[in-house]
């Protein structure tokens, strides 16, 4: 894996992990009221769409990154429907 490769990995990394805790808090708390829908719905798609770029330019990085962070994205949008 060469230098490149890794720092999109990283990067990629330290943006999805950023996420996590929201997604925790929410599971754990069942509290997802001060959480914009508009906010989660506008991340999930432009993950959605760097998942695409990173397709057509055979990017791991930025396929796998964005794979997990449209993930937890969903996963907050559907907490969030859960516990109105």
């Amino acid at each position: 894996m060469d230098t490149i490769t890794i720092i999109g990995l990283l990067a990629g990394a330290f943006t999805t992990l950023a996420m996590a805790p929201q997604a925790i808090k929410s599971w754990k708390t069942k509290e997802t009221r001060d959480l914009s829908v508009v906010w989660l719905v506008v991340l999930a798609v432009g993950e959605l769409i760097w998942i695409v770029y990173g397709a057509l330019i055979a990017s791991l990085p930025i396929i796998v990154t964005n794979v997990a962070s449209v993930f937890l994205a969903l996963l907050v949008l559907a907490l969030k429907s859960k516990y109105k």
